[in-house]
Protein backbone atom coordinates (compact mmCIF):
# COMPACT_ATOMS: atom_id res chain seq x y z
CA UNK A 1 0.00 0.00 0.00
CA UNK A 2 3.01 2.36 0.92
CA UNK A 3 4.51 1.65 -2.58
CA UNK A 4 0.77 2.54 -4.30
CA UNK A 5 1.01 5.79 -2.28
CA UNK A 6 4.11 6.89 -3.41
CA UNK A 7 3.41 5.95 -6.98
CA UNK A 8 0.21 8.59 -7.19
CA UNK A 9 2.20 11.11 -5.10
CA UNK A 10 5.15 11.00 -7.99
CA UNK A 11 2.37 10.87 -11.03
CA UNK A 12 0.25 13.56 -9.44
CA UNK A 13 3.75 15.27 -9.22
CA UNK A 14 4.94 14.76 -12.17
CA UNK A 15 1.76 16.60 -13.71
CA UNK A 16 2.29 19.96 -12.52
CA UNK A 17 6.10 19.67 -13.64
CA UNK A 18 5.19 21.13 -17.25
CA UNK A 19 3.31 23.89 -16.35
CA UNK A 20 5.34 24.89 -13.30
CA UNK A 21 8.10 25.02 -15.22
CA UNK A 22 7.41 26.81 -18.00
CA UNK A 23 6.21 29.96 -15.68
CA UNK A 24 9.08 29.86 -13.56
CA UNK A 25 11.17 29.87 -16.75
CA UNK A 26 9.29 33.46 -17.62
CA UNK A 27 9.19 34.69 -14.10
CA UNK A 28 13.47 33.71 -14.34
CA UNK A 29 13.70 35.66 -18.04
CA UNK A 30 11.73 39.09 -16.92
CA UNK A 31 13.20 38.91 -13.16
CA UNK A 32 17.16 38.15 -14.63
CA UNK A 33 18.26 41.28 -15.59
CA UNK A 34 19.22 44.46 -15.02
CA UNK A 35 16.41 46.40 -15.48
CA UNK A 36 14.00 44.04 -13.56
CA UNK A 37 12.03 43.98 -16.20
CA UNK A 38 9.17 41.69 -14.55
CA UNK A 39 8.91 43.47 -11.50
CA UNK A 40 8.28 47.09 -13.08
CA UNK A 41 5.91 45.26 -15.04
CA UNK A 42 4.25 43.99 -11.92
CA UNK A 43 4.07 47.49 -10.33
CA UNK A 44 2.68 49.11 -13.57
CA UNK A 45 -0.07 46.60 -13.96
CA UNK A 46 -0.72 45.92 -10.50
CA UNK A 47 -4.39 47.44 -11.18
CA UNK A 48 -5.01 44.64 -13.17
CA UNK A 49 -3.37 42.13 -10.37
CA UNK A 50 -6.95 40.28 -9.31
CA UNK A 51 -7.96 40.48 -12.92
CA UNK A 52 -4.46 39.06 -14.13
CA UNK A 53 -4.69 36.77 -10.62
CA UNK A 54 -8.20 35.57 -11.73
CA UNK A 55 -7.56 34.20 -15.53
CA UNK A 56 -4.71 32.93 -14.89
CA UNK A 57 -6.06 30.38 -11.86
CA UNK A 58 -8.65 29.30 -14.39
CA UNK A 59 -6.43 26.93 -15.70
CA UNK A 60 -6.15 23.63 -14.87
CA UNK A 61 -3.92 22.25 -12.15
CA UNK A 62 -2.52 24.61 -9.61
CA UNK A 63 0.70 25.84 -11.57
CA UNK A 64 -0.16 29.37 -11.17
CA UNK A 65 -1.07 29.39 -7.31
CA UNK A 66 2.22 27.77 -6.52
CA UNK A 67 4.37 30.63 -8.67
CA UNK A 68 1.84 33.49 -7.28
CA UNK A 69 2.41 32.30 -3.44
CA UNK A 70 6.19 31.83 -3.87
CA UNK A 71 6.07 35.51 -5.88
CA UNK A 72 3.83 37.04 -2.70
CA UNK A 73 6.18 36.16 -0.46
CA UNK A 74 8.93 38.15 -2.22
CA UNK A 75 6.03 41.22 -2.17
CA UNK A 76 5.93 41.11 -6.15
CA UNK A 77 2.27 40.75 -6.05
CA UNK A 78 -0.22 42.56 -4.11
CA UNK A 79 -2.45 40.50 -1.35
CA UNK A 80 -5.31 40.85 -3.76
CA UNK A 81 -3.76 39.29 -6.66
CA UNK A 82 -2.88 36.54 -4.37
CA UNK A 83 -6.42 35.67 -3.45
CA UNK A 84 -7.83 35.95 -6.67
CA UNK A 85 -5.48 33.15 -7.91
CA UNK A 86 -5.84 30.90 -5.49
CA UNK A 87 -10.20 31.57 -5.77
CA UNK A 88 -10.34 30.73 -9.33
CA UNK A 89 -7.39 27.69 -8.88
CA UNK A 90 -9.45 24.73 -9.06
CA UNK A 91 -6.47 22.25 -9.35
CA UNK A 92 -7.82 18.72 -10.99
CA UNK A 93 -11.46 19.57 -10.90
CA UNK A 94 -11.46 21.25 -14.77
CA UNK A 95 -9.86 17.91 -15.86
CA UNK A 96 -12.16 15.10 -13.78
CA UNK A 97 -15.70 17.59 -15.30
CA UNK A 98 -14.27 17.71 -18.62
CA UNK A 99 -14.18 14.11 -19.53
CA UNK A 100 -17.51 13.76 -18.56
CA UNK A 101 -19.87 15.54 -21.38
CA UNK A 102 -23.01 15.70 -18.75
CA UNK A 103 -20.82 17.62 -16.49
CA UNK A 104 -19.41 19.80 -19.28
CA UNK A 105 -22.81 22.30 -18.44
CA UNK A 106 -21.52 22.81 -14.16
CA UNK A 107 -17.75 23.15 -15.26
CA UNK A 108 -18.47 26.29 -17.27
CA UNK A 109 -20.73 27.63 -14.42
CA UNK A 110 -18.52 26.55 -11.81
CA UNK A 111 -15.27 28.68 -14.05
CA UNK A 112 -17.80 31.66 -14.22
CA UNK A 113 -18.71 31.94 -10.73
CA UNK A 114 -15.17 31.35 -9.47
CA UNK A 115 -13.81 34.05 -11.85
CA UNK A 116 -16.61 36.93 -10.98
CA UNK A 117 -15.65 35.77 -7.36
CA UNK A 118 -11.80 36.12 -7.15
CA UNK A 119 -12.14 39.22 -9.52
CA UNK A 120 -14.48 40.93 -7.17
CA UNK A 121 -12.32 39.82 -3.75
CA UNK A 122 -9.39 40.25 -5.25
CA UNK A 123 -10.24 43.88 -6.18
CA UNK A 124 -11.84 44.21 -2.25
CA UNK A 125 -8.76 43.12 -0.43
CA UNK A 126 -6.85 45.09 -2.33
CA UNK A 127 -8.96 48.32 -1.90
CA UNK A 128 -9.09 47.44 2.45
CA UNK A 129 -5.60 47.68 2.74
CA UNK A 130 -5.10 50.72 0.89
CA UNK A 131 -7.67 52.39 3.08
CA UNK A 132 -5.03 51.69 6.07
CA UNK A 133 -1.84 52.72 3.88
CA UNK A 134 -1.21 54.98 1.37
CA UNK A 135 0.09 52.22 -1.11
CA UNK A 136 0.25 48.59 -1.37
CA UNK A 137 3.85 48.37 -3.11
CA UNK A 138 5.09 46.08 -5.10
CA UNK A 139 9.32 45.46 -4.39
CA UNK A 140 10.99 45.93 -7.75
CA UNK A 141 13.97 44.78 -6.73
CA UNK A 142 12.42 41.33 -5.82
CA UNK A 143 14.14 39.58 -8.26
CA UNK A 144 16.79 41.95 -9.04
CA UNK A 145 20.90 41.76 -7.55
CA UNK A 146 21.05 42.63 -4.12
CA UNK A 147 22.01 46.38 -3.18
CA UNK A 148 22.94 48.01 0.00
CA UNK A 149 23.48 51.55 -0.33
CA UNK A 150 26.26 52.29 -2.10
CA UNK A 151 27.90 48.53 -2.02
CA UNK A 152 27.23 46.58 -5.22
CA UNK A 153 27.07 42.70 -4.91
CA UNK A 154 29.49 41.53 -8.28
CA UNK A 155 28.75 38.22 -8.13
CA UNK A 156 26.34 35.55 -8.49
CA UNK A 157 25.90 32.54 -6.43
CA UNK A 158 24.90 31.32 -3.03
CA UNK A 159 27.54 33.05 -0.60
CA UNK A 160 29.15 36.48 -2.51
CA UNK A 161 31.80 38.55 -1.83
CA UNK A 162 30.40 42.54 -2.18
CA UNK A 163 32.94 45.17 -3.08
CA UNK A 164 31.92 48.70 -2.26
CA UNK A 165 33.57 50.98 -4.64
CA UNK A 166 32.66 53.96 -2.02
CA UNK A 167 36.01 53.24 -0.12
CA UNK A 168 37.66 53.23 -3.68
CA UNK A 169 36.55 56.62 -4.16
CA UNK A 170 36.75 58.37 -0.95
CA UNK A 171 38.79 56.29 0.86
CA UNK A 172 36.14 55.95 3.56
CA UNK A 173 36.28 52.66 5.39
CA UNK A 174 33.23 50.64 4.41
CA UNK A 175 31.28 48.32 6.84
CA UNK A 176 30.32 45.53 4.24
CA UNK A 177 33.64 46.08 2.26
CA UNK A 178 34.96 42.32 1.80
CA UNK A 179 32.27 41.25 3.55
CA UNK A 180 30.92 37.33 2.73
CA UNK A 181 27.20 37.60 2.68
CA UNK A 182 24.42 34.80 2.13
CA UNK A 183 20.92 35.38 0.62
CA UNK A 184 18.48 33.60 -0.87
CA UNK A 185 19.41 32.94 -4.32
CA UNK A 186 17.00 34.14 -6.87
CA UNK A 187 19.45 32.64 -9.51
CA UNK A 188 21.96 34.15 -12.28
CA UNK A 189 21.19 36.28 -15.18
CA UNK A 190 22.73 34.00 -17.72
CA UNK A 191 21.22 31.18 -17.15
CA UNK A 192 17.69 31.28 -16.83
CA UNK A 193 16.70 27.81 -17.54
CA UNK A 194 19.24 26.35 -14.73
CA UNK A 195 17.20 29.01 -12.56
CA UNK A 196 13.85 28.31 -13.24
CA UNK A 197 14.31 24.53 -12.84
CA UNK A 198 15.33 24.84 -9.34
CA UNK A 199 12.68 26.90 -8.38
CA UNK A 200 10.49 24.23 -10.15
CA UNK A 201 12.50 21.01 -8.66
CA UNK A 202 11.73 22.71 -4.79
CA UNK A 203 8.38 23.40 -5.16
CA UNK A 204 8.23 19.82 -6.43
CA UNK A 205 9.50 18.47 -3.44
CA UNK A 206 7.07 20.29 -1.36
CA UNK A 207 4.14 18.96 -3.56
CA UNK A 208 5.51 15.37 -3.51
CA UNK A 209 5.86 15.22 0.36
CA UNK A 210 2.22 17.07 0.23
CA UNK A 211 0.62 14.38 -1.49
CA UNK A 212 2.18 11.46 -0.01
CA UNK A 213 0.76 12.59 3.44
CA UNK A 214 -2.43 13.15 1.69
CA UNK A 215 -2.54 9.73 0.27
CA UNK A 216 -1.50 8.18 3.60
CA UNK A 217 -4.80 10.14 5.25
CA UNK A 218 -6.96 9.02 2.58
CA UNK A 219 -6.20 5.29 2.38
CA UNK A 220 -5.98 4.57 6.32
CA UNK A 221 -9.31 6.65 6.81
CA UNK A 222 -10.92 5.33 4.01
CA UNK A 223 -13.27 7.64 1.09
CA UNK A 224 -15.93 6.11 2.78
CA UNK A 225 -15.61 7.45 6.07
CA UNK A 226 -14.19 10.78 4.83
CA UNK A 227 -17.53 11.13 3.07
CA UNK A 228 -19.46 10.67 6.30
CA UNK A 229 -18.40 13.78 7.48
CA UNK A 230 -20.59 15.60 4.93
CA UNK A 231 -24.01 16.61 5.99
CA UNK A 232 -27.41 17.23 4.03
CA UNK A 233 -27.69 20.62 5.30
CA UNK A 234 -27.37 23.29 2.27
CA UNK A 235 -26.10 25.78 4.98
CA UNK A 236 -23.70 23.45 7.00
CA UNK A 237 -21.91 21.20 4.13
CA UNK A 238 -20.15 24.30 2.46
CA UNK A 239 -18.67 25.07 5.70
CA UNK A 240 -17.05 21.31 6.21
CA UNK A 241 -15.91 21.17 2.25
CA UNK A 242 -14.02 24.35 2.70
CA UNK A 243 -12.34 22.72 5.00
CA UNK A 244 -11.30 19.76 2.47
CA UNK A 245 -10.44 22.57 0.15
CA UNK A 246 -7.73 23.84 2.20
CA UNK A 247 -6.21 20.54 2.31
CA UNK A 248 -2.90 21.27 0.18
CA UNK A 249 -2.80 19.02 -2.78
CA UNK A 250 -4.62 17.91 -5.51
CA UNK A 251 -6.14 15.25 -4.01
CA UNK A 252 -9.18 17.32 -2.29
CA UNK A 253 -9.98 18.63 -5.46
CA UNK A 254 -10.64 14.95 -7.01
CA UNK A 255 -12.28 14.29 -4.04
CA UNK A 256 -14.55 17.40 -4.44
CA UNK A 257 -15.58 16.96 -7.72
CA UNK A 258 -16.00 13.08 -7.54
CA UNK A 259 -18.50 13.13 -4.91
CA UNK A 260 -20.09 15.65 -6.58
CA UNK A 261 -20.44 13.59 -9.58
CA UNK A 262 -21.81 10.68 -8.11
CA UNK A 263 -24.17 12.88 -6.01
CA UNK A 264 -23.06 12.48 -2.48
CA UNK A 265 -21.98 16.45 -2.35
CA UNK A 266 -24.46 19.40 -3.72
CA UNK A 267 -22.79 21.86 -6.20
CA UNK A 268 -22.93 24.44 -3.48
CA UNK A 269 -20.59 22.25 -1.06
CA UNK A 270 -18.29 21.55 -4.19
CA UNK A 271 -18.15 25.30 -4.90
CA UNK A 272 -17.13 26.11 -1.62
CA UNK A 273 -14.17 23.24 -1.59
CA UNK A 274 -12.93 24.46 -4.64
CA UNK A 275 -12.82 28.27 -3.54
CA UNK A 276 -11.20 27.52 -0.79
CA UNK A 277 -8.40 25.51 -1.76
CA UNK A 278 -5.84 26.11 -4.56
CA UNK A 279 -3.85 22.58 -4.22
CA UNK A 280 -0.38 23.38 -3.00
CA UNK A 281 -0.34 26.64 -3.48
CA UNK A 282 -1.46 27.05 0.67
CA UNK A 283 1.31 24.71 1.65
CA UNK A 284 3.92 26.98 -0.85
CA UNK A 285 2.39 30.16 0.91
CA UNK A 286 3.45 28.65 4.56
CA UNK A 287 6.44 27.41 3.71
CA UNK A 288 8.00 30.43 1.50
CA UNK A 289 6.06 33.16 3.41
CA UNK A 290 6.52 31.83 7.23
CA UNK A 291 8.01 34.87 8.53
CA UNK A 292 4.58 35.98 7.92
CA UNK A 293 2.48 33.64 9.98
CA UNK A 294 -0.13 35.76 10.92
CA UNK A 295 -0.62 37.21 7.39
CA UNK A 296 -1.13 33.48 5.56
CA UNK A 297 -3.20 32.74 8.76
CA UNK A 298 -5.50 35.39 7.79
CA UNK A 299 -5.01 34.51 4.39
CA UNK A 300 -6.45 30.96 4.57
CA UNK A 301 -9.02 32.21 7.18
CA UNK A 302 -10.48 34.55 4.24
CA UNK A 303 -10.30 31.62 1.90
CA UNK A 304 -12.15 29.80 3.97
CA UNK A 305 -15.04 32.24 5.13
CA UNK A 306 -15.35 33.17 1.32
CA UNK A 307 -15.63 29.54 -0.37
CA UNK A 308 -18.35 28.86 3.08
CA UNK A 309 -20.14 31.86 1.53
CA UNK A 310 -19.76 31.03 -1.92
CA UNK A 311 -21.43 27.67 -0.85
CA UNK A 312 -24.40 29.26 0.67
CA UNK A 313 -25.36 31.05 -2.12
CA UNK A 314 -25.10 28.28 -4.63
CA UNK A 315 -26.88 25.82 -2.58
CA UNK A 316 -29.57 28.66 -2.83
CA UNK A 317 -29.64 29.95 -6.23
CA UNK A 318 -28.05 27.61 -8.51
Amino acid sequence: MIWDIVLDAFLDTIKILPILYLVYLLVSYLGHNNNNRYAKLMNKTKKYGPLIGGITGCIPQCGFSVVMADLYSKSAITVGTLIAVMIATSDEAIPIMISNPNFIVPMLIMIAIKLVVAVFFGYLFDFILKLFKKEQKVDIDAFSKIHDHDCELISCSHTHVVHCHKQEETGEKCQHHDKETKHEHHGCVDNIFLDALVHTLQITAFLFVATFIIGLIVNYAGVENLSKIFTTNNFVSPFIASLVGLIPSCASSVFLVEFYMAGGITFGAMMAGLCAGSGIGIFVLFAKNRKHLLTNIIIILSLYLIGSLVGIVCNLFV
